[in-house]
């Protein structure tokens, strides 16, 4: 697969003239970090100052490939991604918003379990122009993928998240009060009955009063939220992507998030490579994919 040349590095007044929103944001959001990291340095906060590298670091990754493969992030897809960067980074990890504000983490795992299964559709896509892949599928199959893959993803890091827990002593996975607790732990038979203790107002630990009001749970309930809303992400994408992909509307509001081929020079642009794909319809049967042909 040939390499792409890279992007032009265009001056910000050119790039606001030709709208390029996505490099508008880059440099804004980075420009933004490296002053918190400047603050944070004379701050001597050398674990903000961490989070921040690492922030400057995962905003060149959309970039990177796009230069380096054939792959092209559309401008919405890119500008989402790079502000999620942000708001579990920087506002998320350094503000507290994740403490400040409930409903923080839930929106960013929505936004992950939709965003991830935008990705996954595009997966199948980019597959189906190999050559060296032959594959035979229909709308539904290519929805279920892009569903298990995003379904995938939030497992997996649910497995970080308690991984850091376990091995450095944060708290990535965060707890939920709780005022009744059931288990058949508690069983003094063993015969395994449910035992109900609650309500419960107060909690002692070592002696002394945690004063919280309730059972401090360790995670449980965060990590079972957390895939849930990942799974109503990957839900709305896939019933939203298993419609696009039957009508193939090269303008649907759904190709601003699904990552393309890009054209290499000579080859022509052609900004409508999702929705070229032809999937198979009932009267059609399934068709191979070798044999899939593009409209001009």
């Amino acid at each position: 697969m040939k390499k792409l040349k890279r992007p032009r590095t265009l001056p910000f007044k050119q790039m606001i003239r030709e709208r390029n929103s996505a490099m508008i944001v880059h440099y804004l959001l980075r420009a933004l970090v490296l002053l918190i990291l400047v603050a944070q340095v004379f701050n001597r906060n050398y674990e903000n100052v961490f989070l921040c590298v690492l922030t400057l670091v995962l905003f060149t990754i959309p970039s990177m490939i796009e230069t380096n493969t054939r792959i092209d992030i559309p401008d919405t897809l890119e500008n989402i991604i790079l502000f999620f960067i942000f708001a579990a980074e920087i506002l998320g990890e350094m503000r507290s918003y994740y403490v400040a504000f409930p409903f923080w983490d839930t929106m960013l795992h929505t936004t992950n379990g939709f965003l991830a299964a935008a990705i996954g559709f595009s997966l199948v896509d980019i597959l189906n122009r190999n050559e060296t892949f032959t594959f035979k599928l229909s709308p539904l199959f290519v929805v279920i993928v892009a569903f298990c893959f995003s379904m995938t993803i939030g497992v997996v890091w649910e497995f970080f998240e308690c991984f850091m827990d376990l091995v450095f002593g944060t708290d990535m996975q965060k707890d939920t009060l709780l005022h009744t607790i059931r288990s058949v732990a508690l069983d003094p038979t063993h015969t395994q009955q449910v035992v109900a203790l609650g309500p419960i107002v107060s909690v002692t630990v070592n002696g002394k009063d945690l004063a919280l009001g309730g059972y401090l749970d360790i995670g449980l309930y965060d990590t079972m939220k957390d895939l849930f809303v990942n799974f109503l992400g990957a839900l709305v994408f896939s019933i939203v992507g298993y419609f696009f992909a039957k009508k193939r509307n090269p303008h649907a509001f759904v190709t601003r998030f699904i990552p393309t081929l890009a054209v290499e020079e000579g080859e022509g642009k052609d900004t409508d490579d999702v929705a070229r794909t032809e999937y198979p319809n009932k009267s059609q049967g399934n068709i191979d994919i070798g044999q899939i042909r593009e409209s001009k």
